[in-house]
């Protein structure tokens, strides 16, 4: 690699397109944030739900009630800090609407996939951004799974929280870049193609607990584009080139829950 190179983490890559400024801010000036209890909700569901599905690929024999121990533990992990102050949930809410949806996952929507991988390991994949800057891809699919079914080899994404499901339908919007990533890195990874549409798994984690699914058709598109349209990879690398890392107040994270940059951010508005 270039001596101008930045590590990125491939799971934070989607983050860039939503607030540049805001990813900025935690992924290369280190700033931190601390989550809210809905936020560590969503961590202690995808640490249940990854223990239930590598068990059942490593052929052990697990129960939901194994993975609601997993998720348990994941909350009240000390290292696990959030703010209480942050969100309308007590802890034993919110082990409530865990263990819920994590034993819904676990005997109704796991049985129906043939996972192959779980949050797998990928290949470093380095995007040459011109003017000697190289961004090196790294890391794991975070909350991801690789699913094989009659269409072929494809993504299944678990998402949680207070609105990813809709209407019984899982969210995909805003989900097509870190799936698109998601892809390309598996193809770079290990030389096949992803040939079925990807998956979103969506977990409420608010209101009625409720799990639903939605796709997202050619997801790679998104990044690489295609004769007609750039993609996002060739936006990605203007910002890194130039340093120019544009802000989005509109975004749905930009508050002080989550940004780390909010109070002293000059484009929200307020």
């Amino acid at each position: 690699m270039s001596e101008a190179s930045l590590k990125v983490r491939a799971s934070s890559w989607a983050g860039l397109f939503d607030c540049a400024y805001r990813w900025e801010g935690i992924h290369l000036l280190n700033m931190k944030n601390t989550v809210g209890l809905r936020a560590a909700l969503g961590t202690a569901i995808h640490a249940g739900s990854a223990a239930f599905d590598q068990a059942k690929l490593s052929g052990e024999t697990v129960t939901a009630n194994d993975a609601a121990g997993v998720l348990v533990d994941k909350l009240r992990d000390p290292e696990n800090e959030f703010d209480p102050m942050k969100d309308d949930i007590t802890m034993q809410e919110a082990e409530n609407v865990g263990i819920t949806l994590l034993t819904k996952y676990c005997n109704e929507f796991s049985p129906q996939h043939d996972f192959i991988a779980v949050e797998m390991e990928t290949k470093p994949m380095d995007i040459d951004c011109g003017g000697g800057i190289v961004i090196r891809l790294t890391g794991t699919m975070d909350r991801a799974r690789i699913n094989k079914s009659s269409n072929g080899i494809g993504i299944s994404d678990l998402k949680s929280g207070a609105s990813s499901v809709q209407k019984g339908i899982a969210v995909t919007k805003g989900h097509g870049a870190q799936i698109g990533t998601y892809e390309l890195l598996y193809e770079h990874t290990t030389g096949e193609q992803i040939t079925a549409d990807a998956e979103i798994i969506g977990l409420k984690t608010k209101g009625k607990p409720e799990i639903a699914t939605g796709t997202i058709s050619n997801a790679k598109r998104i990044m690489v584009g295609d004769n007609d349209n750039p993609g996002l990879i060739e936006f990605a690398a203007d910002m890194f080139r130039t340093g120019r890392f544009y802000p989005n107040p509109k975004s749905m994270l930009c508050g002080e829950k989550y940004c780390p940059r909010y109070k002293s951010c000059t484009f929200k508005g307020d």
